[in-house]
């Protein structure tokens, strides 16, 4: 058994329009979308489409620093969205993982008595979750390699060659 889990693009397209469907049986429409920052966007902005949110925001929080590595506690980082006027709003918090489930905790405090409601939904979600999210497309207790953050940032990775690319085109239709 593989030690990672491994996330394509195309499981990032059919895995949000799941939880878009999850959300939908469920009779949940939200009024807006909080995006956590930087892996959540991507879901967010795929789950507006799938429901047909336009209301989209984003919360910048730190925690992870690398693959198992992370701060003390999640931090929220500047600029905080001024959640006024949504006393009534249903929200839909979106992430790619509830690993420990304290980012999604922090954020679910941040928004209590600013809006009607808060739900969860995450790609992922592992067992170790201190939250339990209304809208799971996977389940895992792997490190999870997303196709946005499996390569090192531009500028930091080893130069490619035509032979690196051909091998991982064979490899791929393999």
């Amino acid at each position: 058994m593989s030690e990672r889990e491994h996330m394509s693009w195309d499981d990032l397209g059919s895995g949000s329009r799941e939880l878009a469907e999850m959300m939908h049986a469920d009779g949940y429409r939200p009024d807006m979308i909080l995006a956590i920052a930087r892996g959540g966007l991507l879901v967010a902005g795929a789950l507006g489409y799938a429901l047909g949110v336009k209301n989209l925001y984003t919360m910048n929080v730190e925690f992870y620093t690398g693959m198992d590595k992370r701060l003390p506690v999640p931090m929220l980082l500047p600029p905080v969205p001024e959640l006024v006027d949504l006393l009534e709003a249903r929200v839909v918090i979106a992430d790619d993982v509830a690993d420990t489930g304290q980012t999604l905790a922090l954020v679910k405090q941040f928004c209590e008595g600013k809006v009607a409601e808060v739900r969860c939904a995450v790609l992922y979600e592992k067992p170790r979750s201190a939250v339990s999210c209304e809208y799971v497309w996977r389940r895992t207790d792997r490190w999870i390699d997303f196709p946005w953050s499996e390569r090192l940032p531009v500028g930091e990775e080893e130069p490619v060659t035509q032979i690196d690319l051909l091998e991982e085109s064979v490899q791929a239709h393999a």
